[in-house]
């Protein structure tokens, strides 16, 4: 008798991403419980498994679904309300935006919208560091989409929250110390920045997401403006400062790292922190490309994010492949970050700069069973000669046609299955 399974997705070329960049073509995934049971040759699975529902992926191409290691998913209420500024007038334009507009109800309304987008461009799973992060959560939770949030400080006059310092400490303890976790997450605690948060609070906040075995995420080091700010204000560049409080290591992950020396990358390395890479975030904002090849040398893990959909415009982690894959060349070196470097980041690498590496990221047993289909049938997608040059050079969002969390169909062909699109996108239109 054959075993059975939940999903069987089988008859695409399955690009696994493990260890050995193993390819099966014909090739198929069992998934049981949310969980990877089996991968291989299609036949062979087929044979030895029943499932109670399958995707046919003949034609296509099945990979770990995209980790989007930074991004603010309820900014697309804000999305073009500012473009085409430096950093500092970004976040002069976008703070006190933020103030006025945000509450649990649009925040919600714009994180279905965020999902949606996501969903549709194969990302199955993103760290999320914004306001009312409940909010956020149940409209995530709602979508069967695998979101990785928790409690957010950033000192300023009017947060839009409402909350001082102090009660939000006590908050943020007791959010953590609610929280049970599910296989493919973990706790998560975010401080915004080294100039938005003093040293003495940098301090608490990362002791509190320690005693919960929290990931840490902070931006550092996202423009030459920043870092002066920062070195003005406390004698220190953002790297530096963390380093000199003890604050880097493998529960840490940075946002951006653009403007580093040598000696920071050194730090970073030796304490195991990792590096969220936002290219399109960062070119947009002219705040510079970040020193990746040098980061990965030093070995450095570097996963790749979107940002928000303010400063970046979208949410397309496979067009942020792609400027990864690019930009880090126009040193003269075209090898400087190759194709599988790129997917690699956009996946196992993402996962393992938030500390998933062994529960998602590649298409393996044991792991969840994040997944995505792309259709080859396109003419920019043809002939077909590698995959990893594929998705890193011309594969697009558009060409996602299937995409699966935690075992879950959540689009099929094209069509979301968890989420009524066109309400999700009038009710951002009404708020917005």
């Amino acid at each position: 008798m054959s075993d059975p399974v939940d999903l069987l997705v089988h008859g695409g070329t399955v690009l696994t991403v493990d260890d050995a960049s193993t390819v099966v073509p014909d090739g198929a995934v069992a998934v049981r419980d949310g969980a990877i049971v089996a991968v291989g040759p299609a036949a062979e699975l087929r044979a030895r498994h029943s499932p109670a529902d399958e995707i046919d992926a003949h034609g296509c191409l099945v990979l770990p679904g995209l980790v989007n290691t930074h991004t603010h998913l309820a900014m697309t209420l804000l999305r073009g309300t500012a473009d085409d500024v430096t950093l500092q007038e970004f976040l002069g334009r976008v703070v006190p935006a933020e103030a006025r507009l945000l509450n649990p109800r649009n925040v919600a309304a714009a994180v279905r919208v965020a999902v949606a987008e996501s969903v549709r461009a194969g990302v199955t799973s993103a760290l999320d560091m914004y306001w009312f992060h409940e909010a956020a959560e149940e409209a995530a939770r709602e979508a069967g989409w695998r979101l990785h949030t928790g409690p957010t400080f950033m000192d300023v006059p009017e947060p839009p929250d409402a909350r001082e310092y102090a009660a939000r400490l006590d908050w943020a303890r007791r959010d953590l110390a609610a929280r049970t976790r599910s296989p493919g997450t973990r706790p998560v605690l975010f401080a915004h920045s080294a100039y938005t948060l003093a040293p003495d609070q940098l301090v608490g906040i990362f002791a509190l997401g320690r005693e919960f075995g929290a990931l840490i995420h902070i931006h550092a080091a996202e423009n030459a403006a920043e870092v002066a700010t920062v070195e003005a204000r406390h004698g220190k560049r953002p790297v530096e400062l963390l380093d000199s409080l003890g604050l880097l290591g493998p529960d840490v992950l940075l946002a951006h790292a653009v403007d580093l020396t040598g000696g920071e990358i050194v730090a970073l390395a030796r304490t195991g922190t990792s590096v969220a890479h936002c290219p399109v975030s960062n070119l947009k904002l002219g705040c510079g490309i970040a020193p990746v090849p040098r980061l990965l040398s030093a070995g450095v893990t570097v996963g790749l994010g979107t940002d928000g959909a303010v400063s970046s415009n979208t949410l397309d982690l496979l067009g942020a492949v792609r400027q990864a894959a690019l930009v880090h060349k126009a040193g003269g070196d075209p090898t400087a970050v190759g194709a599988e470097q790129a997917v690699r980041m956009a996946t196992v690498e993402g996962a393992r700069a938030l500390g998933l590496g062994a529960e998602l990221g590649s298409l393996e047993p044991g792991k969840r069973a994040d997944l995505i289909v792309l259709d080859l049938g396109r003419p920019h997608l043809t002939p077909r000669h590698d995959p990893w040059s594929m998705l890193a050079y011309a594969a697009q969002a558009s060409d996602v046609r299937d995409t699966v969390v935690d075992g879950r169909v959540l689009m099929r062909d094209r069509t979301l299955t968890t989420l009524d699109e066109s309400a999700v996108l009038a009710d951002l239109e009404a708020l917005a």
